[in-house]
């Protein structure tokens, strides 16, 4: 399976690093596209390898993160790539067995690629969103998951409609079986039991997806990439003049809250980066500027 894998490991780091590129470009053209936002400057992301080695100095891959702080439209937002290898600790060994990889017991060894987003908004009539999509590897096995869900601090019925439309869209041009499945995933993993609440108004989540068919699983989780921008912009430009009051803001602070209750609790990405030894910024950059709790 490794010789076999090598173009495809490619291609996919190659896609995550093209989408990062889009969305970062449309990100900062929507900072530039904002008028009457005080004195800010429009933001900028600034962007720092997060290069990966082993316990013996040897390289085991690394990314980019990308962070904008302080922008007229985004108060903080982080698009981050990455692909790293190695051997997992024997604590994520142990639970990649328990969830039946095939082989983990015996191979360690593992490859994984993907982008993680993560976008915390000035206006509060602007809900903060997430999206990441990745590939794993094993030498007995290999996956794609990923998603997106949206966080609004104030709902409107119209943005939620809109964001689940296009990932829809993006679903049924490949299986209609896949939306419906996947939004179910998304309201049952983007919960947080300790609130008996979800953290947002949800979207689609998957994870261990693999039909037998590399190419079909590739080509969808392109297609949930590629989604996202339809999907998030519109809404975004939709409030962004939306008069917001000092009780907004408030919602807004408790809110990310919960955001980052859920983020450091449940969160499989922020397990698996922190268990692996990834760079600990990148994998909380996720985490909100500001957040408050009563």
């Amino acid at each position: 399976m490794t010789d076999t894998f090598e173009p495809r490991k490619a291609a996919a780091s190659a896609w995550f690093s093209t989408l990062r590129d889009r969305i970062v470009a449309a990100f900062e053209a929507l900072e530039d596209g904002v008028e009457g936002a005080g004195d800010l400057p429009a933001g900028r992301f600034e962007v720092t390898p997060t290069p990966r080695t082993g316990a013996d100095g040897e390289d085991q891959g690394g990314g980019k993160m990308s962070v904008m702080r302080g922008g007229r439209v985004f108060e903080k937002v982080g698009v981050n790539i990455s692909t790293v290898w190695g051997r997992l600790a024997p604590r994520a060994q142990k639970a990649m067995a328990a969830r039946g990889v095939p082989g983990m017991e015996a191979d360690p060894r593992f490859w994984a690629s993907g982008i993680s987003l993560v976008a915390h908004m000035r206006n509060p009539h602007t809900p903060a969103v997430h999206m990441n999509t990745r590939m794993f590897w094993t030498p007995g096995a290999w996956w794609f998951g990923g998603g997106a869900d949206l966080n609004p601090c104030i709902e409107y019925a119209e943005d939620t409609a809109h964001f689940h439309a296009a990932l829809q869209a993006a679903c049924d041009a490949h299986d209609p079986a896949y939306y419906p499945r996947f939004k179910a995933w998304a309201d049952e993993y983007f919960f947080i039991p300790h609130r008996h609440r979800a953290r947002g108004v949800g979207g689609i989540f998957y994870d261990d997806l693999n039909s037998g068919d590399w190419d079909a699983d590739f080509a969808f989780t392109r297609d949930v990439g590629a989604a996202f921008l339809p999907a998030f912009l519109p809404v975004t430009e939709r409030r962004l003049g939306t008069p917001a009051s000092e009780a907004d803001r408030d919602a807004q602070l408790i809110h990310r809250g919960l955001y980052a209750e859920y983020n450091l609790v449940y969160d499989r990405g922020t397990k698996f980066g922190l268990e692996t030894g990834h760079n600990a910024d990148a994998v909380l950059m996720s985490l909100p500027p500001l957040a408050k709790w009563v």
